[in-house]
């Protein structure tokens, strides 16, 4: 378990913003990390909907229980975090 910190692109937010994270954490908790500085701040709650992180660079969508560690991601790369109906 260590800290790595990420880029976090979230949607419908005008700001890129730097977010630590666990290696041990799964998508869905860096997804919940993210949607911490962005929702309520600049950015409505969608409750109907899922939040999923994908790669920046090629859209890649992550499956929800991954870890970290197993994402192959870089430190301080940009993940988008969007919103997906059920």
């Amino acid at each position: 378990m260590a800290t790595f910190p990420i880029m976090s692109n979230f949607e419908r937010d005008f700001v890129i913003q730097l977010v630590p994270v666990d290696t041990e954490d799964t998508m869905d908790q860096v997804a919940e990390k993210c949607a911490y500085h962005s929702i309520n701040r600049r950015v409505h709650p969608q409750p109907e909907k899922i939040l999923r992180v994908r790669r920046h660079e090629d859209g890649t969508l992550f499956p929800r229980g991954m870890i970290v560690s197993d994402a192959g991601l870089r430190p301080t790369e940009t993940v988008d975090v969007i919103f997906m109906d059920n």
